[in-house]
């Protein structure tokens, strides 16, 4: 994060969205002064409300956050502004109907929620732009305003309107140059699609071919990232040196690559949401798809690393659970401690602000049941003194844990463009037989919960940062490099995967890595493509799981397995032409294939997984993968321990207990208690309450 970018680099943000004008006005004295008990250090405001803004066109009404402003800064609470763009005041949607959005050519989003416009449209940027200029121009000197977010968790639809159709072919024939060429590069030959003109291209409607998909999926992610970037311009015309701009991504909205978005803005945001109560309990059962909302510890630690990974540097949490956060048959508030367990988890996979969605609890609208720090009743109770709790903490931790790069036992490679097309063409079915469209993530998430329950933490690396860095170098900082579901990708990347290993990095990979090009088109060369013979295996066939497939290590191998280890849902026929089986199948159809192998390549080694594994033999994997996960493994059960490096060098360490039992943890080295303040000796007994943390800096 760049240091000239607000004096937030200094310590982590604390605080929650603020919405004032949803509640009667004489509330604020009464709100800004909880809020500075509970250590407060920031608020989000304004993002929400352009008919507010702007009641009707043309008409203005900007003075109302003053007071609100001049009421934080009083107390020495920061204010992120937001733009108000991703609700459109009915006013604008009455006179400009055409700036509908529509999610089939056609066939308009009603209007009542949000983000129902379409987002490109010459009349919705018209007055968007107005808006922004008015708001941020009347507020981006208020010396409590350290930054923007410019809109809010774009990119929920994938826009059909006839304007975006016509860009979207402009688009194909600025990168294809031609018909003809099109027609080779998508195999438009297929069912009788070869275009003589560009007018023949169909609408995606209807679209079954793969490549137009893809394409299509790329060009909407490339539209929510100019949007966005064009917001953050203009608000860049009035900001000071010193303030940031940002948006606040929801990581699972089918518009946005991350990647790309964030490139433009000064940090990343995003809003992790989680289940609580025993969605954080370790061990975690057998897990479902995840969604939105994240379900079980390993995955909240994944949504941390996601945010992470978007440039690879720490961020902003912009909303995270409050109360309850869902609707209003899905209430399971956090049990006591359990707050603290979810900020110093973000706070150690590098989180520099934590905020809540949101204050006060809404008593009208949609989210009259997304609980806020306060409940309807408006009284402080034990959700503001759970959260109070982690403000004083934070304060006392200080610069100490401000802009923390997290530890890093193993890489993982993570592909949009795979996820695209594991979406139009899904390798994994449902139980019902149906495509399973998070097909990518049900390859990728086994493999991080793996490495998660294995007791290492995990450095989320998009493939194009990957291949950005010389393979040598990557090999030195990351070891061990895991690339599951890695299904489109160039020459170039597949190149650099085995260059990776030839330069001493242990590449793992996993099922449908290497399998199409760029265009998600099937290879046409022995699978894995490219990297068949470093890998010394090869495979023509595949298969579904309807079960699980029992999995046994074969004789001499070093990967141990527990007796319930099971490839799930995949299984590549992998024969081991030139590389060590480690793993088969206990099957009498299955088990003429390898499991797993492995084999040196160059200074590294090669390992191929041509399953899915289940939970214990992922873990057993990642064991053989990392065997020493250093002076802090072996922990209890139900006990994780995770690490990072301070901004000034300095090494942190960060115990949790997500279970109901008290724990003992020996400490392997000297070190400070950072919240309470206390020395412990090599070999002192650290212990853990109930859904506890400890923040434990080590001393030389």
């Amino acid at each position: 994060m760049n240091e000239t970018k607000g004096t937030y680099v200094s310590r982590v943000l604390f605080g929650a969205a603020y919405y004032p004008e949803y509640h009667p006005s004489d509330l604020l004295k009464t709100d800004l002064d909880l809020m500075a008990e509970a250590r407060f250090s920031v608020i989000r405001v304004g993002e929400s409300v352009w008919s507010t803004w702007e009641p009707e066109n043309g008409r203005f009404n900007l003075d109302w956050l003053q007071p609100t402003l001049d009421g934080a800064h009083e107390r020495g609470i920061g204010v992120i502004l937001g733009t108000p763009t991703y609700a459109v005041p009915p006013w604008l949607a009455r006179q400009y109907p055409e700036i509908a959005g529509e999610r089939g050519s056609g066939r308009r989003i009603p209007w009542g929620a949000r983000q129902e416009m379409d987002f490109t449209h010459p009349a919705y940027r018209f007055h968007a732009e107005r808006i922004i200029r008015r708001v941020v121009e009347r507020y981006a000197g208020h010396p409590a305003v350290i930054g923007f977010q410019v809109d809010n968790e774009p990119g929920p639809e994938l826009l059909h309107n006839h304007g975006v159709f016509q860009r979207f072919v402009d688009h194909l024939r600025d990168r294809y140059g031609d018909v003809e060429t099109l027609n080779e590069e998508w195999g438009l030959v297929y069912w009788s699609h070869r275009l003589s003109t560009w007018a023949d291209l169909w609408t995606p409607d209807g679209n079954a071919q793969p490549q137009y998909e893809q394409a299509w999926r790329r060009f909407q992610a490339e539209q929510v990232t100019e949007f966005i970037a064009w917001q953050a311009d203009i608000v860049r015309e009035y900001a000071r040196p010193d303030q940031f701009v940002t948006t606040c991504i929801s990581y699972d909205r089918p518009g946005v690559a991350d990647d790309e978005l964030t490139r433009r803005l000064d940090v990343t945001a995003g809003n992790p949401y989680y289940a609580m109560q025993d969605g954080l309990a370790l061990p975690a059962g057998q897990s479902g798809p995840q969604q939105w909302a994240t379900h079980d510890t390993w995955a909240f630690y994944l949504s941390a690393d996601r945010m992470f990974a978007s440039r690879q540097e720490p961020f902003l949490v912009t909303e995270t659970n409050a109360q309850a956060i869902g609707p209003s048959w899905m209430n399971h508030p956090a049990y006591d401690g359990q707050w603290r367990q979810a900020a110093w988890a973000l706070v150690s996979r590098g989180a520099n602000m934590i905020e809540y969605w949101q204050w006060r609890t809404l008593v009208f609208g949609t989210e009259t049941y997304w609980g806020g720090v306060l409940p309807h009743s408006g009284r402080p109770g034990r959700v503001y003194r759970e959260i109070a709790r982690i403000g004083a903490e934070l304060e006392t931790a200080g610069e100490l844990v401000a802009g923390l790069i997290p530890d890093a036992d193993v890489a993982m490679l993570y592909s949009i463009p795979s996820n695209w097309a594991l979406t139009a063409q899904p390798a994994l079915a449902l139980p019902d037989g149906g495509p399973d469209r998070r097909s990518y993530q049900g390859i990728f998430d086994p493999f991080y919960r793996g490495a998660f329950e294995a007791g290492l933490q995990v450095r989320v690396l998009h493939a194009a940062q990957a291949v950005a860095a010389e393979p040598g170098e990557l090999a030195a900082r990351h070891p061990v490099v895991v690339a599951a579901g890695l299904y489109a990708a160039d020459d170039a990347t597949l190149d650099w995967l085995s260059a990776y290993a030839s330069a001493g990095g242990h590449l793992v990979l996993g099922p449908r890595t290497a399998y199409a090009d760029h265009e998600a088109r099937a290879r046409r060369e022995v699978q894995p493509a490219r990297l068949a013979e470093p890998a010394g295996v090869s495979y023509d066939e595949f298969s579904n799981l309807p079960a699980d497939l029992p999995v046994q290590a074969t004789p001499g191998s070093p990967l141990r397995l527990p007796s319930d280890a099971a490839g799930t849902r995949w299984a590549d026929g992998v024969h081991a032409e030139d590389a060590e089986v480690l793993a088969g199948y206990r099957h009498p159809h299955f088990g003429r294939w390898a499991a797993v192998t492995t084999r040196p390549y160059g200074a590294g080694r090669i390992t191929y997984v041509g399953t899915i594994p289940n939970p214990g033999m992922a873990t057993a994997l990642f064991r053989w993968l990392v065997p020493d996960a250093g002076s802090w493994g072996g922990m209890p059960a139900g006990v994780t321990s995770t690490g990072a490096v301070t901004a000034d060098g300095r090494r942190l360490r960060f115990l949790h207990n997500w279970t109901w039992q008290e724990v003992a943890v020996p400490a392997p080295t000297a070190v400070r208690d950072v919240l309470a303040g206390a020395d412990h000796a090599a070999g002192a007994e650290l212990r853990l309450g109930p859904w506890d943390v400890r923040v434990l800096l080590e001393m030389p």
